[in-house]
């Protein structure tokens, strides 16, 4: 595996695989990698000749300095998990190289991005938008691999991707979860023993909550999830929707979804640790 920092030492590897008629597969991370990220990796090691992992703690996604400040930054163990994993191309840039001067793009992702995530981290979507659309600038990709576990993130990097006109495909992958069905996260190695405990409540609760949705109404069931949460020691919803999978607007109906079958997403602070979590309704 080859680590390169420069924006333009990896141009150069890979306009050569997509010379030689390569394909090229992109799997964007922030690092503090677990077995999540290494189930897309794998995925894009089966469909792809050569992949490219960029680990890269992206500064104008966070609307809070503290998150950002405490986020795990692990590049050796990161490094020794991806050459494991067979990567080609371990992408490890400094803030400086990726933003040389500040990013002022505004990016009008529309409904999207303006619901859960996009209204409780104001300026999050776009900062995410930046980093991505930059990355697959740099690495024209054939493929990009993200997990479902972030599925607005995912929602608003296809808007990205339409508006941006890129050539590829967004390739979204499975929840990868704990025994115990908590969602793999870096964010989880900050909880304490007893939050850690706990947490799985939030998978839990929501595996339940499709059979329970069988025999009552989407808002029964949105009070249903919170109240069940929300009763455990440690854990407080901030919000919990239930979306069309396509255009995340919350549905008042289980009928109201047009695109597919409904996805109720889920953010709950486990002490002062934010998980994520989402479940599809295939009612």
């Amino acid at each position: 595996m080859e680590i390169i920092r420069t924006v333009d030492g990896l141009r150069q590897q890979v306009d050569q695989a997509h010379a030689a008629g390569k394909s090229v597969g992109l799997v964007p991370t922030m690092g503090a990698l677990h077995a999540g990220h290494i189930s897309l990796v794998d995925r894009a090691r089966k469909e792809n000749d050569l992949v490219v992992v960029s680990v890269f703690v992206n500064p104008t996604q966070f609307n809070n300095a503290e998150d950002l400040a405490t986020y795990p930054r692990t590049e050796e163990a990161d490094c020794q998990k991806l050459e494991k994993a067979g990567v080609d191309i371990a992408f490890i840039p400094t803030v400086e190289e990726i933003y040389p001067e500040p990013d002022t793009r505004v990016f009008e992702l529309g409904e999207v991005a303006e619901v859960m995530e996009g209204a409780m981290r104001p300026g999050h979507f776009n900062g995410v938008a930046q980093i991505v659309s930059k990355l697959f600038a740099i690495v024209n990709p054939d493929r990009a691999y993200f997990g479902e576990k972030d599925f607005q993130q995912i929602a608003v990097i296809r808007r990205m991707v339409e508006l941006e006109g890129f050539k590829l495909k967004i390739v979204d992958c499975p929840i990868c979860r704990e025994e115990d069905g908590l969602a793999m996260s870096s964010r989880n190695t900050r909880l304490t023993p007893e939050q850690r405990e706990v947490a799985p409540v939030i998978h839990r609760t929501l595996a339940s909550s499709v059979d329970w949705a069988k025999q009552h109404t989407l808002a029964e069931t949105k009070k249903y999830v919170i109240d069940e949460i929300n009763s455990f020691p440690h854990m407080e919803v901030e919000y919990y929707e239930i979306v069309d999978p396509l255009t995340m607007q919350p549905l008042a109906e289980w009928t109201d979804a047009r695109n597919g079958a409904p996805v109720g997403c889920v953010t709950a602070y486990c002490g002062k640790v934010r998980l994520i979590d989402n479940i599809k309704y295939n009612l």
